[in-house]
């Protein structure tokens, strides 16, 4: 790849400014055309997208067919939303001098585009987080033109993706401008300060993604940043589990933290069980049975072996099942500790590693357990295996629910689908706005801010704010929703 030169984002950047300014006169449905345009286009151009996939990420043909169909998924879905026109939250207040704490005037509120926003692409997604994902489906559903920061890892997958996204989109009448690639880490830095750039949305490492914000922050304008940074994604077995089903969350247990080598945000790296539960036996036999596989690209290796060495190196911890030798592919790995000592030294073994490996961690009591998920940081996502009558269940839900942005009962949490509900987002470390979320129709949201206003004549309003309503989109009047 070779790197976006200051003078040629300074053009992409002019060019997403104009864009921004057509695209907001656009009705929905003429940016849900944009929308299903390019999803019809990337759907046309499969295969020529997912050999390439194959080539630089090392992930299976199914793997890779099923994501694609994902992120045309949504993208559809996204048209299908805006269209319905609910996202706009279209408000009228009518003058109203009987108002209760005085004479009211006329008030219409409604949400617009932020303006032009930089999107960094995911390793671990080369289709669904990355060029055409859901940080761009999102963005551009909300009329905000994207400028999107390719990924090293998959870098002829990404030119070619977004070759086929632009002719799709200017081909839709979207206007020139409206996605741009741009590639190089200075070119990011350049990108999350520059000022024609009203937000930023990023999937990665802490490390990665904290740098980003702290830029985003410390302009003289700041700017919002939607940074999804890691997760550990802890799951809980209660007594009662473990003595009625330990076959079952054991082999769904083993499933989901060596799903895609173990490389998905949402991998479960973190399993709770009684201190005499047999889960870790089984979890450790069906590991040893799961051949070792490579990983997206060597950066990610790397990290894997460090991360993984410094977890196993700690005199608290024990492996299990697995191998840490850095020169192999990695095989699955399954290590132990205590609750006791998570709550003694929390931090070093609760950090994600990211790829497939986790920590069986052993307590004694309900209490210890309550004491031990309440010491975690924030998390994507939080599990529990149990029985609905276990008396620790509330208060563990309690907790659970403070600290993940979403809590699943039963189930296991790779597999996100994109629909209304969804919430893919957490408290910090998780995400930098907890929110917020990256999937679902809600993420749309990230890209809008709200105006009101006040005692313009019906000509002077913006279509969705008329009494007329020209697009048609729900409103609430007065405080009754319409329709």
């Amino acid at each position: 790849m070779t790197d976006t030169t200051p003078e040629q984002l300074d053009r992409v950047l002019d060019a997403a400014v104009a864009a921004a300014a057509v695209l907001r006169d656009r009705t929905p449905a003429e940016r849900a055309g944009h929308l299903r345009a390019a999803a019809d286009a990337l759907d046309g151009a499969a295969d020529r997208l997912i050999p390439l996939a194959q080539e630089e990420s090392h992930l299976p043909l199914p793997r890779l067919t099923g994501e694609l169909k994902r992120t045309t998924f949504q993208l559809r879905l996204f048209a299908d939303e805006i269209e319905a026109g609910a996202y706009l939250h279209a408000t009228i207040d009518h003058a109203d001098p009987g108002w209760g704490m005085g004479p009211r005037p006329d008030l219409r509120r409604m949400l617009v585009p932020i303006g032009p926003v930089a999107v960094w692409a995911a390793s671990n997604f080369p289709f669904a987080f990355s060029v055409a994902g859901g940080d761009t489906a999102s963005a551009l559903a909300a009329g905000c033109p994207v400028v999107l920061v390719a990924h090293p890892g998959h870098p002829r997958l990404s030119e070619a993706t977004a070759q086929v996204l632009v002719a799709a989109l200017e081909g839709a009448g979207a206007p020139t401008g409206v996605f741009v690639l741009v590639e190089g880490q200075d070119t990011g830095r350049a990108l999350i300060t520059d000022p024609r750039v009203a937000a930023g949305a990023f999937t990665g490492s802490l490390r990665g993604g904290r740098a980003l914000f702290d830029l985003a922050s410390a302009r003289e304008t700041p700017i919002p940043f939607y940074g999804e940074l890691g997760s550990v994604n802890p799951a809980f077995v209660t007594a009662s589990a473990s003595a009625s089903r330990a076959e079952e969350v054991a082999q769904g247990f083993a499933a989901s933290m060596t799903l895609g080598v173990g490389q998905f945000c949402t991998k479960p790296g973190l399993l709770f069980v009684p201190a005499d539960s047999p889960v870790p036996a089984l979890v450790a036999e069906r590991l040893r049975e799961t051949a070792g596989a490579p990983m997206l690209n060597e950066r990610i290796r790397g990290g894997y072996g460090q991360g993984l060495a410094s977890l196993a190196s700690h005199e608290v911890v024990e492996v299990l099942a697995g191998s840490v030798d850095p020169d192999t592919d990695p095989a699955p790995t399954l290590l132990r500790t205590s609750a006791a000592e998570v709550l003694a030294d929390p931090r070093p073994l609760t950090a994600e590693v990211f790829g497939p490996a986790a920590l069986v961690v052993e307590y004694t009591d309900d209490e210890e357990l309550l004491a031990a998920a309440r010491v975690l940081e924030g998390q994507l996502t939080a599990t529990v295996q149990g029985d609905q009558g276990d008396a620790v269940v509330p208060a563990l839900l309690a907790v659970l629910s403070e600290r993940a942005g979403r809590v699943l009962w039963g189930g296991w949490p790779t597999g996100v689908t994109v629909s209304y509900a969804q919430q893919h987002g957490g408290p910090y470390p998780a995400t930098t706005a907890v929110g917020t979320t990256s999937v679902g129709t809600a993420a749309i949201e990230r890209f809008l801010r709200p105006v009101a206003y006040q005692d313009l004549p019906e000509a002077l309003l913006p279509e969705p704010l008329q009494d007329a309503n020209p697009w048609s989109v729900p409103q609430r009047i007065d405080g009754v929703q319409h329709p």
